[in-house]
């Protein structure tokens, strides 16, 4: 199952530039009806998706009203990627 978040992680990173967009929560509600993506990543208090080219994020929504399953991961970053 980890996997399977990590390569869904690594498919929606080809879709996205670097360039984050940040909405409030009825935007980014409405971002997800109109974007319809299979699944919302989340950071402690920030829920992100890729789309049109760019990292969607917000910091105000709950797990339960995003209505699409949502994936806990432990880092949100533009850093570029290196192993630990």
């Amino acid at each position: 199952m980890a996997y399977g978040g990590a390569a869904a992680a690594v498919e929606e990173a080809k879709k996205s530039s670097s360039y984050r967009v940040k909405f409030r929560r009825e935007q980014f509600l409405e971002m997800i009806r109109i974007a319809q993506p299979q699944r919302i990543y989340r950071v402690k208090n920030v829920h992100f998706f890729a789309f049109d080219g760019f990292v969607m994020y917000c910091q105000e929504c709950t797990d339960a009203e995003l209505g699409v399953r949502v994936i806990e991961a432990i880092e949100f970053s533009n850093d570029a990627w290196k192993k630990s």
